[in-house]
């Protein structure tokens, strides 16, 4: 038999009855222990406080102690450790014929009592100290299962790394723990938060949120997960408000700051990476005082904490969760505690009455043992996830293994064990590292860090039917897939306060396509204005941070978000400057054969035997090819209509002028012929006049055919006039060709002006002279005011200004030279006669 021995703490140890030592000093006593062939420690924080005490230097300080009211989830994973022990030893295949022993620390979720248990269990103590020799291996611990927060495990494995103690983790995260040059002996069985903070940032970026606030433990779990996370959230781009430490042994000022610092916050989503007494400090100070609704995103320390399930304004958080997970037997152990067993232990006993309101003591309410656990509804009954418990038990199995590999040999039929062989906790060191097994269906292993592989569920406090809050996994995490398969949702989310929309998180609206991002001053990069892309620039993505130029023939629409083929523009027979200038100049064509017609029926008429009708018909001719020739300015520009229109216009109109030139030489040297002793006719007949306009046609024709074989026009694609349409027109090549051409025309009409005017007053009553000045008048002034306008005019309005030149030059010729004769042989006839001619005037 064993008797129970206490200590301030409700300490329980196993002491053999008949054994003559005696407790000395302040040791701590193990909340839950039992002797065993092998020892396996385990440190929980079951309280969250440790009662302080002002030392006065003169007597023996008193053992640590703890103070608030019991962790009934801490308290169940110190639970499933018995638990698992007991189930080992009563295993015939894992370390058979073996009984393994714990001792079991509440730390207080202090330091300084968590390094006092870490010296005491490093140390091998037994509970109490034997005077005599023949004392009890129970103070040996092999490893140790603990601790639940990351800077107790930092504390206690700066210990327990010299002495080659392994401590295996079942909740303590932080990633700077798989650091094996600092804490070379360190497991766990829960993954580190470097996973977690990763997941946390794809989630945020997955939902589109930009713009965050961080809420963190100030402690080396919040501290060093937060910084992880914030890391992996600048990579995604994403901006943080603000971002608050508090710990739960802060004044209240410092919670209530943090809580008014969320009040005030324009973010919609928090991130916060705190344990859940933080995390359920600052809720109960925010509820206080209602805030506006905000999405809360959480860690695995509390989001699956059912203790934070009654704060119905956080509704719709959602957070990565160790998986959920089945331990057989394990509720039925929790809910089969002997009633005997909690009078006998005062941690127990604290345990039974707060979730009964009674005492075990006589008073009015008395606890007599008829309370039934199973109608009791506290995190330690609530084994519906078992995610961190599994963790415990898996960080049990991983020590067994441990030690079964050191100390049993495995044949095909049976194992053997030795449990007299001396092994120390370096040998279950090394062995730790090579375990590999399936416990209940979980692999169980652990990398050259001493991490297991990351999986994480994404967990959603949804509200059920009956109004409250439940956890519901709706998709997972797992880091061992490959880049960009590891996160995946299977299931619909509910939001804030319920709701079913995504909420939005952003400092700044989202740029549409055709805008660019421009950084507000002195604030974050997610907190920008939206300016309009410049002109001839796009953007065609969201947020983008720049515009871009559209191709050289291409143009942004009007969204500025596309690229676009630029309109190619010509002047076209489409279009209706293209259908009134082709019209004018057909009528033109119609017009000289009309008067060559007039003409022709009335060949025999003295008015037009009078003004030399071969050069008159050869005039008729030429305009009539002048009013064609513009033609070919209309339509879309080919090589062949480019050379054609710059090279017929030419010649055209020096034959036009030529014939006019013609005309005028012929009216002076008539009027020279009618001088006495004057035998000029003879050198200007007919024969002279066709080789005087031949000759004048050859010169151009020769210019033309220099201009076609150096450099003739081509046709090309103006893109500097407008920048948003394309000018579809005719390169002239070589200018000079071309302002040879424009030249040789302009010096035959100057000369032909020249010689008309000296003919205009000549004594005929009808003086073909006069006509002719007026003519080439006209012709020069539209040819002069061509040059100002063809050279300013954009477009399609140059080939317009050009078309306008040939027109309106024809025009003036055919109705300055053929019009007064037409209108005496229509309308007065009896002017039509060879006295009228010769009279004076």
């Amino acid at each position: 038999m064993a008797e129970l021995t206490e200590d301030r703490t409700g300490a329980e140890v196993s002491t053999p009855a008949s054994s003559k030592c005696k407790l000395q000093g302040a040791t701590r006593l193990p909340t839950f222990s039992m002797d065993g062939d092998y020892v396996i420690g385990g440190v929980f924080s079951i309280h969250s406080y440790k009662h302080t005490e002002m030392h006065n230097y003169t007597t023996m300080p008193e053992p640590l102690t703890c103070r608030g009211s019991v962790d009934y989830r801490k308290l169940r994973f110190s639970r499933a450790m018995v638990f698992a022990i007991e189930e080992i030893n009563n295993s015939t295949e894992l370390l058979p014929g073996i009984k393994l022993g714990y001792r079991i620390h509440d730390s207080c979720a202090s330091v300084p009592v968590a390094v006092h248990v870490a010296f005491q269990l490093s140390n091998g103590l037994d509970p109490v100290f034997y005077t005599s020799n023949n004392c009890s291996r129970s103070g040996m611990v092999m490893a140790i299962v603990g601790e639940s927060g990351s800077t107790l495990s930092i504390s206690m494995s700066r210990i327990m790394g010299p002495f080659k103690i392994p401590l295996v983790s079942h909740f303590s995260t932080c990633a700077c723990l798989s650091d094996k040059q600092q804490y070379p002996t360190f497991f766990r069985t829960i993954p580190s938060d470097q996973f977690q903070a990763d997941a946390l940032a794809k989630l945020v970026k997955h939902f589109g949120w930009t713009w965050i606030g961080a809420i963190r433990s100030d402690s080396d779990y919040g501290n060093n997960g937060m910084a992880s996370f914030l890391n992996a959230a600048e990579k995604e781009g994403i901006c943080v408000e603000y971002s608050e430490s508090f710990f739960r042994s802060h004044p209240h000022s410092r919670i209530q700051r943090v809580a008014d610092v969320i009040r005030r916050s324009t973010a919609m989503v928090i991130v916060a990476f705190a344990a859940a007494a933080e995390v359920k400090i600052l809720l109960e100070e925010l509820a206080r005082e209602p805030s506006p609704p905000r999405q809360w995103i959480g860690s695995e320390a509390w989001v699956t904490n059912s203790d934070m399930l009654r704060f119905s304004f956080c509704a719709g958080a959602v957070g990565f969760a160790i998986p959920q997970s089945v331990i057989p037997g394990l509720r039925e152990y929790l809910l089969g505690l002997p009633f005997s067993e909690v009078a006998a232990s005062p941690l127990l006993t604290e345990f039974w009455e707060d979730s009964f309101n009674c005492k075990l003591q006589k008073n009015e309410s008395v606890c007599d043992g008829s309370e039934d656990l199973q109608t009791l509804k506290s995190a330690y009954t609530d084994t519906s996830q078992l995610r961190i418990t599994n963790m415990v038990y898996k960080a049990v199995y991983a020590i067994a293994h441990a030690i079964h590999n050191r100390v049993c040999q495995d044949t095909n039929s049976t194992t053997q064990c030795d449990k007299f062989s001396s092994i120390e906790s370096k040998h279950v060191f090394m062995q730790l590292k090579k375990v590999n097994f399936s416990q209940n269906g979980y692999d169980v292993s652990f990398d050259a860090n001493g991490d297991p592989v990351a999986k994480y569920e994404l967990v959603n406090w949804q509200i059920s039917e009956s109004g409250n809050i439940e956890v519901v996994t709706v998709g997972h995490y797992d880091a061992s897939l490959p880049v960009g398969q590891e996160f995946r949702i299977n299931k619909n989310l509910t939001w804030v306060d319920g709701g079913t929309k995504v909420p939005v998180s952003v400092c700044s609206d989202s740029c549409s396509p055709g805008t660019r991002k421009v950084l507000q001053k002195g604030k974050p990069i997610c907190c920008y204005d939206c300016i309009p892309c410049p002109e001839g620039e796009i953007s065609n993505a969201t947020d983008s941070p720049d515009c871009f130029p559209c191709p050289k023939e291409f143009w942004p629409n009007a969204k500025k978000d596309t690229c676009f083929p630029k309109p190619v523009e010509f002047l076209s027979f489409d279009e209706v400057l293209g259908i009134i200038l082709a019209a004018f100049s057909v009528g033109g064509a119609c017009l000289a054969i009309v008067t060559a017609a007039v003409f022709f029926y009335h060949r025999t008429s003295p008015i037009v035997r009078a003004n030399n009708s071969e050069l008159s018909f050869l005039l008729l001719f030429s305009l009539t090819l002048c009013f064609l020739c513009s033609l070919t300015f209309i339509g879309a520009p080919s090589d062949w209509s480019c050379m054609l229109r710059h090279t017929a216009f030419g010649i055209t109109f020096v034959l036009c002028i030529s014939c006019v030139l013609g005309k005028t030489i012929v009216v002076l040297m008539a009027f020279k012929a009618t001088l006495p002793g004057s035998n000029v006719m003879k050198w200007f007949g007919p024969p002279q006049q066709r080789m005087t306009v031949v000759s004048f046609t050859f010169v151009q024709v020769l210019i033309c055919i220099i201009w076609l074989v150096v450099n003739p026009p081509f046709p090309m694609k103006n893109l500097t006039v407008y920048k948003e349409r394309i000018i579809l027109e005719c390169a002239l090549g070589s200018a000079i060709g071309f302002w040879a051409v424009l030249g040789y025309i302009g010096l035959l009409a100057v000369f032909c002006l020249v010689l008309a005017v000296l003919a205009r007053k000549l004594p005929d009553s009808f003086n073909e002279a006069k006509f002719i000045t007026f003519s080439m008048l006209i012709f020069c002034a539209v040819w002069i005011t061509f040059i100002p306008a063809y050279v300013s005019s954009p477009g399609k309005f140059t080939v317009a200004v050009e078309i306008f030149a040939i027109l309106a030059s024809s025009f003036g010729l055919i109705l300055c030279i053929f019009a007064p004769k037409c209108f005496i042989i229509l309308f007065k006839p009896e002017k039509n006669t060879k006295k009228h001619l010769m009279t004076k005037n």
